[in-house]
């Protein structure tokens, strides 16, 4: 990707068409701070063509058998499954993540989720029943019309696939808007679902930014739904923007998770939980970024977090290997360089990382892997999402105290347990005001859906929750069983 590619084009009513009037932007490798390729931000015309197609196209897409749509979906995976290493590739150069991680985790999560939506859609009842005490009333679920998907930069293939596929599996058609940041994976995306064959203007893709194409589905009186995943501060203002068209919202936002290590938590537990925060160069929305450890476990678990972070690597994107790669961006890079001087300044004890790039690094994103000891959550370190390889350890006295802690934040999205007592993990599971609990490192069951609560969203993505909120439920009385 020496040459800068051309990726203007927008994919409108079924062709890749030129922008209304040019608004270049270069997407830059954040490995080398060089641009890759150059796209087009839309403007006000470019969405109203996309919407408009989208429109136009949504009576018959809705009525179309859903096997008809299914076989569509199973023609895209195989297509994405070719393509895998092109995805890699584009993820890559757009947003850092190293090659061996963009492959075998960011890509193979776009395919883990149409798979999964698939296996959930075959089963999928559109009319059921309401109960046995009522056998004429029904509840059937129905698309609610034309989609805006506005999606981010950090798990690129991971947001497009919730969104999408469950979209247009439901019979709506969507108009995709992915991060101007990371575009080039949504670009690969695009020729994918184009090569397997949907129907003229059922997907659409406009390249723009929050405040110009974001903005403008958001109040599109022809868009039914925005389903949007990013910061908090921007679901807010798309909340606010929807509201005049009273249009349908989900939004996926901010986390600051709490992870909760008892002294009796299996010996790999705090490794696990420093690597989860690191992973991705830490730019996950349910990274357990709060460790909160029991006093009587405390100094060792401050001692085995120093050691985890003196053990990550740092390292260039395109090279293989288990390092972490940089943050997407200069303004990602100097904020979260800023809440780490803000920790040191709030008095949290340094213990691994801190300022600057790493060691032998001058130029790229890089960040340190940082760990700060004995912060309280007062501190802006425990209190605002840094979306960089950053983690506070807090420690606890009581059961009753760790819940306090975790539940004293804005957000709510995953919560973490770390507990050989079964009682307690069931109890704190309930507890815990957050849309997930994860516990002793046992992942979520596959078609579990993702979201939280409070100021995390309160989407829910993935399997049949994810299917269902692509859909608009309707109450029928008087159904005839035998027509």
């Amino acid at each position: 990707m020496a040459d800068l590619q051309d990726k203007r084009k927008f994919y409108i009513n079924g062709a890749w068409v030129n922008p209304a009037k040019p608004n270049d932007l270069e997407v830059i490798d954040p490995t080398t701070e060089e641009p890759v390729a150059l796209i087009s931000l839309g403007d006000q015309a470019d969405t109203d063509a996309a919407v408009a197609a989208a429109k136009a196209a949504f009576p018959a897409w809705a009525a179309t058998p859903p096997a008809a749509r299914l076989a569509l979906v199973e023609k895209l995976l195989a297509v994405y499954q070719r393509r895998a290493q092109d995805m890699a590739d584009a993820i890559t150069h757009e947003m850092g993540a190293p090659a061996d991680m963009s492959l075998d985790d960011q890509t193979a999560a776009g395919s883990f989720h149409i798979q999964t939506f698939i296996d959930s859609f075959r089963d999928f009842q559109f009319v059921r029943p309401l109960g046995e005490h009522a056998p004429t009333s029904m509840v059937a679920w129905e698309p609610v019309g034309v989609v805006g998907l506005i999606t981010p930069w950090n798990w690129p293939m991971n947001q497009v696939t919730l969104k999408a596929v469950p979209a247009l599996l439901a019979g709506n058609t969507v108009v995709l808007k992915p991060s101007e940041i990371a575009p080039l994976s949504s670009v690969v995306f695009t020729e994918m679902v184009d090569e397997a064959g949907f129907p003229v203007g059922v997907f659409n893709m406009v390249n723009g930014d929050g405040m110009g194409v974001g903005t403008q589905l958001s109040v599109h009186p022809d868009v039914d739904m925005i389903s949007f995943t990013g910061s908090t501060r921007a679901g807010i203002a798309i909340t606010k923007a929807a509201a005049d068209t009273v249009k349908k919202v989900a939004l996926e936002l901010g986390g600051k998770g709490a992870n909760l290590v008892f002294a009796d938590a299996d010996e790999k537990a705090v490794t696990r939980g420093v690597r989860h925060v690191f992973y991705n160069s830490g730019q996950s929305c349910n990274a357990p970024t709060r460790m909160l450890v029991e006093r009587s476990a405390y100094d060792k678990a401050v001692e085995v977090a120093r050691k985890v972070a003196e053990e990550t690597s740092v390292g260039p994107a395109h090279q293989a290997g288990a390092h972490i790669g940089p943050v997407v961006s200069k303004q990602q890079w100097d904020k979260i360089q800023g809440m780490i001087q803000q920790g040191i300044d709030e008095g949290a004890r340094l213990v691994a990382g801190g300022p600057g790039l790493p060691d032998g690094v001058n130029r790229g994103y890089f960040v340190r892997p940082t760990v700060f000891a004995d912060v309280n959550n007062d501190m802006a370190v425990a209190r605002q999402e840094i979306f960089g390889p950053v983690l506070t350890i807090i420690p606890f006295d009581s059961e009753d105290e760790a819940v306090e802690i975790a539940n004293d934040t804005i957000y709510g999205l995953t919560n973490y347990v770390q507990t050989q007592d079964g009682a307690r993990r069931n109890r704190l599971a309930r507890q815990l005001r957050s849309g997930m609990v994860e516990m002793n490192g046992v992942s979520r069951g596959r078609g579990s859906a993702f979201g939280g609560v409070k100021a995390s969203g309160r989407a829910r993505e993935g399997g049949l929750s994810g299917l269902e909120e692509f859909m608009d439920s309707k109450q029928i009385s008087g159904w005839d069983n035998d027509a």
